[in-house]
């Protein structure tokens, strides 16, 4: 491939209990950060696919927190700092060892505030592909707005479109997504979702995953991707369809595990894998996030992949 994958929007500070108990009870957190198009970006960039991320952060300590850690991890990081609005924060609680709940801060953000003039035509056009998630879209108006100009100068430019729903409810507390979705999704060229959000995205409530990924392909894109968690994945490239099953590894954490799924994904993609490795690699880097805390920490490089087929628990 030539060229990188550009991603934008928000990302946030995370500040995770640090031990199992709701946050009215437990005294320590731990800080870190975390957003759906810096995850992505991290999980390329390890996987050796160059990556830039865009997006605005408060001129606060979690903004250059979050700009660290995205930089720290090999992505071109290209921030605005807006010193009008803070930096975004999430909380998260383990109320159960198998349970997670978080909660987003995020009214009034920097980063909700991301803009279309912020993403130079440059980046876009010099890209290999450009990585839009719903999360952008539905955030807020500037926000859609964004995403709307960067997939036209994309799609000008021939640049590949991909796109994750990645639906977030709590930023549709009134009105349907569905028709914003639509609307990327036939821009775009790979579609990612799970089963309840590609029903969304098709406005109809369908389950059976060959009558979603045939809805997906009428929409536009030539490459349709259910990921499914536990139950593994589906996918077509407009043929028949190709099942992959979930790897069976110990559950820590899932927050992310979509994000790495989709890294994986477009990483073999960008170097010309079929449709099978590419569900390959995204299984595994999806299992990787899986197993560890945080947002994006977990996710593997390209010689750590072999790791979840090893016989020998030591190396040496």
């Amino acid at each position: 491939m030539t060229g990188h994958v550009l991603t934008f929007g928000e990302t946030m500070g995370l500040f995770r209990a640090a031990e199992i108990g709701g946050l009215a009870d437990v005294d320590t957190a731990r800080i870190g950060t975390g957003g759906a198009d810096s995850n992505v970006a991290i999980g390329l960039s390890r996987l050796g696919v160059p990556a830039v991320w865009v997006g605005r952060v408060g001129a606060d300590g979690i903004g250059r927190r979050v700009v660290r850690d995205i930089r720290g991890q090999g992505v071109d990081a290209r921030p605005i700092a807006d010193p009008d609005r803070p930096t975004g924060l999430m909380l998260k609680e383990k109320r159960t060892p198998h349970t997670t709940k978080v909660w987003f801060y995020r009214s009034g953000s920097a980063g909700s505030g991301l803009q279309p003039a912020d993403i130079d035509d440059g980046l876009i056009e010099a890209a290999a592909l450009v990585h839009v998630t719903g999360i952008t879209a539905s955030i807020s108006e500037s926000g859609r707005e964004t995403v709307r100009r960067v997939l036209a100068v994309a799609r000008s430019s021939g640049v590949p479109i991909s796109f994750d729903v990645n639906h977030r409810p709590v930023l549709w507390p009134t009105g349907d997504p569905g028709p914003v979705y639509r609307e990327i999704a036939a821009s775009a060229d790979v579609v990612f979702a799970g089963d309840d959000e590609a029903a969304l995205l098709l406005g109809e409530p369908i389950t059976d995953p060959a009558a979603l990924i045939d809805g997906m392909h009428a929409l536009g894109p030539a490459t349709a991707v259910l990921k499914r968690g536990a139950l593994g994945s589906v996918a077509s490239d407009g043929g028949p369809l190709v099942e992959y099953p979930a790897l069976q590894v110990p559950v820590v954490d899932t927050v992310g595990a979509g994000d790495a799924f989709v890294a994986g994904f477009l990483a073999a993609r960008l170097r010309g894998d079929g449709l099978r490795d590419c569900l390959t690699v995204a299984t595994a880097a999806g299992a990787f996030a899986c197993m560890g805390l945080g947002d994006w920490e977990s996710m593997p490089r390209t010689d750590e992949l072999a790791l979840l087929e090893a016989s020998d628990p030591v190396s040496r």
